[in-house]
Parts: structure tokens; C-alpha cells; sequence
């Protein structure tokens, strides 16, 4: 698993997501070791649908 600095959880209401570059996100066919900066800007959360603005990085949660 990623670094907490690595990982970029969402913030919309009872969502929770939480990228993981490790896993990618299969749901949009990004692959294992995508980071999150590298995400097309058009990716959206797999869970709730809100867009990259949404997410925080982990870390900061600390």
C-alpha cells in the first residue's frame, strides 16, 4: 500500500474514497501506479462521481 503521503482521500459527505496510486482505479482503467496528479483532470471519484478538486491529500489528515 501507498504512503499516506501518496494518497488523496474525498471529501464529498459520506463518501470517504480514498485513492490509492498503488491500485489505480479499474473502474476507469487506470492503471497500478498512477499517481494522483497524473489522473486525467476529467477523472472522477469511482464512488460518488466528484471531481479531483474534491480530494485532499491524506497527510493532511494527520
Amino acid at each position: 500500500m501507498a504512503e499516506p503521503k501518496d494518497m488523496w482521500r474525498c471529501q464529498m459527505v459520506n463518501c470517504g474514497y480514498v485513492y490509492d496510486p498503488d491500485r489505480g482505479d479499474k473502474r476507469h482503467k487506470i492503471p497500478a501506479g498512477t499517481r494522483f496528479e497524473d489522473l486525467p483532470e476529467d477523472w472522477k471519484c469511482p464512488v460518488c462521481g466528484a471531481t479531483k478538486k474534491s480530494f485532499r491529500p491524506l497527510s493532511d489528515e494527520g
